[in-house]
């Protein structure tokens, strides 16, 4: 291939009008004349069109308007250096080097191979620099080819340009524009983690004069980026425990990947790590190749029960909606009509109407309605379950198998294991069949039709043939395990479940206690309601910590710094609608103390609930779905309990248990001047004590103003 600029494509420092359509249509026009593309006309709509649809102008002054088009002969970059700049959408004015890219039609590939590999080397700013100052078209064309290459002769393409700058005053650092991240964030629930780490992460961004876009991902769904701020970026931050939605958007970024809760912990770190990446050649990138059927190639790196946590996280984060909304209709059906609906509901659904009431009257119908939706959301619980973790293995090719694999499952009476096992199974089967060479023709029938046929034969035949009947049995078994629980061993199970819900605040001990409440939520019924103790102790259990955190704080305030009160404000809340992650701020100023507590109030309240036999058919809400909770006095007597003895002893401990502050700079990201002692850098206490050495990180904690989160 023919070099993809000369210098007959190079224009400099000419007054090229202020409208980018008259450079588009220009640049368009120089690549007909050097006989790389037929009609100019056809080229400069193709790219306008481009151009319409999102401005192609990044920080730094630099623009990379580009298109496929049937006039194009072969790929072609060309390029000008206007005098004065022109404006092509970017935040921080006019662009003074413009690349236009010109692929011809079909060639994917080259297309993005040049705009990811320009892109590359336009972030970095030698290059940039190189490129305002190079004296000539040969000198352009040079730097350009090098960076193409990979080889960038900046030293002797560019010498006489270095040479002619090292005589010209240099822009302050601070005049230059900030560079721009993407992130997502996402956890298994959507509630509390996603939104937190999305807002460390742009607090963190802020302090290292980054401009940083998240994109949060909860179970309900999420707003996407603009692709315009993708294009913009450097680099991605994935802080996830489940895989990303439509990763392929970010293909070709460098990413920096961890789980969710050390985009609450560490944000200073990964916002390091990612611009860290953006310049290093050698850094891990996302993957975005239409036919890779692995949705977890961008996360490689991980040993293989990371990988399975993360699939089966992803499945439980997709199945909360079908059973929130399927659990809280049952219990509205059970409020209106009574247990005694679940025999009847479906033939009063078919039967009667509203201007035919059954027996019992609106009360009875309402109910029957109510029950019979929420049953049909349920039933979708085990087949979501094995859909996503399907999705999560082998992308969108994986959902179709998983959804039939799950459904076998529910025909095998296999339960919620049979959707474990099925998902991995029609994710792995998908995977590996989307990984098979076959020829072009056949290729873009491998998602919607080769993948779906021969992935469900196989997965649903192995189910069916052979999975399906040993999986059913262990299901009973554990069913009948539950269902026989009483006295001690319910109030053991109880003590467990709490204290895996107070242990880490909703990191991955704390996931797995609620993802074992709520897959087996479905399988609970008015004869077998272990299912629903055991969901309503996980919650109950979880409420405990920010609400006494909230309740230490009014006990003795001259305990906890002025952002803690502020904090135990809000963790009454937090609390009370099931987010553990209220009590997050204290716990990571004061682990030692404050974590035992709540591990203690937590068992003590799971024991309280399993023990005498409270129920919730809502897998979350909190006090809010009071009428999910069957012996709802019992339930709140349980969480009083557990919240007071936690409170107790934080007080307790914070009082009389002590740490000699250690001797370290805590000026990181601020403009407060270091100290020594982290005690000091926090601030003192109420009463005029000196903060203990591990509150620094939770009182100096201020949510600063946001650069941009993509929320619901």
């Amino acid at each position: 291939m023919s070099a993809l600029i000369t210098t007959d494509l190079v224009v400099l420092d000419l007054d090229l009008g202020s409208e980018k359509s008259r450079v588009i249509r220009r640049l368009a026009e120089l690549v007909v004349a050097s006989g790389r593309a037929t009609d100019a006309e056809a080229l400069y709509a193709d790219a306008w069109d481009r151009e319409s649809k999102t401005d192609t102008g990044i920080p730094g002054g630099i623009a990379i308007p580009h298109c496929r088009s049937t006039a194009v002969l072969e790929p072609t970059l060309a390029m000008a250096r206007p005098r004065p700049g022109v404006d092509f959408g970017a935040a921080d004015g006019p662009a003074d080097l413009i690349f236009f890219i010109a692929a011809p039609d079909g060639a994917d590939q080259e297309h993005l191979v040049l705009l990811s590999t320009l892109a590359r080397s336009l972030i970095k700013p030698e290059f940039v620099q190189a490129l305002r100052d190079a004296p000539t078209k040969e000198a352009i064309v040079a730097l350009v080819d090098g960076a193409l290459s990979g080889t960038t002769p900046a030293a002797s393409a560019a010498a006489p340009a270095a040479a002619a700058a090292a005589t010209e005053p240099v822009a302050p650092a601070a005049e230059r524009e900030r560079p721009v991240l993407v992130g997502v964030t996402a956890c298994p629930t959507g509630i509390a983690h996603t939104y937190m780490a999305a807002d460390s992460l742009v607090a963190a961004a802020e302090r290292a004069g980054v401009e940083l876009h998240v994109e949060t991902q909860g179970s309900s769904g999420a707003d996407p980026l603009d692709p315009a701020l993708i294009a913009r970026a450097v680099a991605v931050v994935f802080a996830v425990d489940v895989d990303v939605r439509d990763k392929a958007r970010f293909a070709g970024k460098p990413v920096i990947q961890a789980p969710v809760k050390r985009g609450i912990d560490e944000p200073d770190a990964m916002i390091a790590e990612a611009l860290a990446a953006a310049t290093d050649p050698a850094a891990r990138r996302v993957a975005g190749d239409s036919s890779s059927a692995s949705a977890g190639a961008a996360a490689s790196d991980e040993h293989i029960g990371a990988k399975l946590k993360r699939y089966l996280l992803t499945g439980v984060s997709y199945m909360i909606p079908f059973v929130a909304g399927g659990g809280l209709l049952i219990a509205l059906g059970f409020l209106l009509a009574g247990y005694q609906i679940n025999a009847s509901a479906t033939d009063i659904v078919l039967n009667n109407s509203l201007w035919n009431l059954p027996d019992g009257g609106l009360a009875t119908y309402l109910g029957a309605v109510s029950f019979v939706i929420g049953a049909a959301s349920m039933g979708f619980l085990v087949p979501a379950l094995a859909g996503y973790i399907a999705y999560a293995i082998a992308d969108r090719p994986g959902i179709a198998v998983g959804f039939t694999a799950g459904a076998v499952a529910l025909i095998m009476n296999a339960g919620f294991l049979g959707g474990l096992v099925g998902g991995l199974l029609a994710g792995f089967i998908a995977w590996a069949i989307g990984r098979l060479r076959v020829p072009r023709v056949v290729r873009g029938l491998m998602p919607v039709v080769i993948i779906p046929l021969f992935g469900s034969i196989f997965a649903s035949g192995l189910m069916l043939l052979v999975l399906g009947g040993p999986i059913a049995l262990l299901m009973s078994g554990l069913n009948d395990w539950l269902s026989s629980l009483t006295g001690v061993s319910a109030i053991l199970l109880g003590v467990i479940l709490g204290a895996m819900m107070a242990v880490d605040l909703g990191g991955p001990i704390n996931k797995v206690a609620y993802a074992f409440a709520v897959a087996g939520l479905a399988a609970g019924t008015v004869e077998n309601q272990a299912p629903w103790q055991i969901m309503a102790a996980v919650m109950a259990a979880g409420m405990v910590p920010p609400l006494a955190l909230a309740l230490a704080t009014v006990i003795d305030r001259r305990l906890f710094s002025q952002a803690e009160r502020e904090n135990g404000k809000a963790a009454w809340f937090l609390g009370a609608a099931f987010i553990s992650e209220g009590a997050i701020p204290f716990a990571a100023a004061d682990p030692l103390r404050v974590i035992p507590a709540g591990i203690v109030g937590s068992a003590l309240t799971g024991a309280i609930v399993m023990g005498t036999g409270v129920t919730s058919q809502a897998p979350h809400g909190g006090f809010v779905v009071f009428f999910a909770i069957g012996n709802f006095g019992m339930f709140v007597l349980a969480i009083l309990a557990g919240m007071v003895v936690s409170a107790a002893l934080v007080v307790v401990l914070k009082r009389f248990v002590r740490r000699r502050p250690r001797e370290e700079n805590t000026s990181i990201g601020s403009s407060a001047p270091a100290t020594t002692g982290r005690g000091s850098a926090a601030g003192p206490l109420a009463d005029g004590r000196p903060a203990p050495a591990y509150a620094a990180s939770a009182s100096t904690e201020v949510a600063p103003e946001r650069t941009s989160v993509v929320t619901r």
